[in-house]
């Protein structure tokens, strides 16, 4: 199924990114907090989060980027988590929002009261605006196995990847002043 993308404005459009249409807004189902925008996909048990963070004192990208990974993996009560890949997507586009940090991670998760870890592949992107005190991440949370079922199908996996990849691209930070 080709996915149709359309710009989403997030924050009350300060920040504008391409996004399958379907994705289901989750504060539409629950409250989510203000420095966060949650999506969820329809068909399995992917979710998109769009979070505003303060930022990590860190002038390594990729030290800052593993900083907030962890912290997502101890938020997650992760038991380990393992960090494959991280890269840099430019912005090439001459604005003024900065260049994408890529991380390629899996966190090995124990729920409730399983007897087994779920396994979660994440996709995080980081946007520092050091002169806001800012990062901003972008968080893709890929269930491939779960112990009570509903993981997603690699067919899935490489569609919810495609989605990442286009909504970090496009990712435009229109408003500086979100983060005043």
């Amino acid at each position: 199924m080709e996915n149709q993308y359309i710009t989403r404005d997030l924050f009350g459009g300060a920040i504008t990114a391409k996004m399958p249409s379907y994705l289901v807004d989750a504060s539409d189902l629950r409250q989510i907090p203000d420095n966060q925008e949650v999506f969820l996909y329809p068909h399995n048990d992917a979710s998109l989060i769009v979070e505003v963070l303060e930022s990590v004192d860190e002038t390594d990208n990729s030290k800052a980027i593993k900083f907030h990974f962890d912290s997502l993996a101890h938020d997650n009560s992760a038991e380990r988590s393992e960090v494959q890949e991280i890269s840099v997507i430019p912005n090439d586009r001459g604005d003024a929002t900065p260049s994408a940090i890529v991380l390629h991670g899996i966190q090995y998760v124990k729920k409730f009261n399983h007897h087994e870890s779920d396994t979660v592949n994440i996709l995080m992107a980081l946007y520092r605006v050091r002169h806001k005190n800012v990062d901003l991440a972008v968080t893709l949370n890929i269930p491939v196995n779960l112990e009570t079922g509903g993981e997603v199908t690699e067919a899935d996996a490489g569609e919810v990847t495609k989605d990442f990849k286009e909504l970090v691209t496009s990712l435009r930070i229109e408003d500086f002043e979100l983060f005043a």
